[in-house]
């Protein structure tokens, strides 16, 4: 597939603020999308555990993810192929994608990582960092309250997140080891 042409960049090829990118407020969650046409690029800021697989040269795609830019996601930068291939190396689901001609924007899951009934899991353990989980699964908190969690799911290790048991990447601020 090929780059799309056009809005969010100026006549320089360098980054603007058009509407390429948009909030949306709804149960006290922020989502912010990307869109070049072909393809939606979706954030959830607060699913980020911020392992950094998205934007560092060696297993990322830092023309398209870039934090150090605002909007610091530019989905013009890259082919969309390598921009699908890139959401679904997240960890923790953060990054996902729909395809804008289809009618389903439900985010994409990677059959890789789990199956579409849900009846398998996999667990990862992240060097230095969370243990990921693919898959669908209920979490039962102390009280006996529970969430279904799905897709991919992301556990502290280091003890030090914030949004226990959930990582929130504080493993990275206490040069956590493990």
């Amino acid at each position: 597939m090929s780059k799309a042409a056009g809005g969010g960049h100026d006549k320089k090829g360098e980054r603007n603020n058009t509407e390429t990118q948009f909030e949306i407020q709804f149960m006290e969650k922020l989502i912010k999308k990307y869109n070049n046409g072909e393809i939606t690029v979706v954030w959830q800021p607060d699913l980020c555990i911020h392992s950094k697989i998205c934007w560092e040269k060696a297993t990322g795609l830092p023309e398209v993810f870039n934090p150090q830019l605002r909007p610091w996601i530019d989905v013009y930068a890259a082919d969309t192929d390598e921009i699908i291939a890139q959401v679904k190396k997240c960890p923790s689901s953060a990054l996902s994608y729909f395809m804008n001609r289809e009618p389903d924007i439900t985010p994409s899951v990677d059959a890789d990582k789990a199956d579409a009934g849900g009846s398998d899991v996999v667990v990862h353990v992240m060097k230095n960092g969370p243990l990921i989980v693919y898959g669908n699964i209920t979490v039962k908190d102390a009280d006996g309250m529970e969430l279904k969690k799905t897709n991919t799911t992301a556990f502290c290790r280091c003890g030090a997140s914030k949004k226990h048991p959930y990582c929130d990447g504080t493993h990275h601020e206490i040069s956590f080891e493990g």
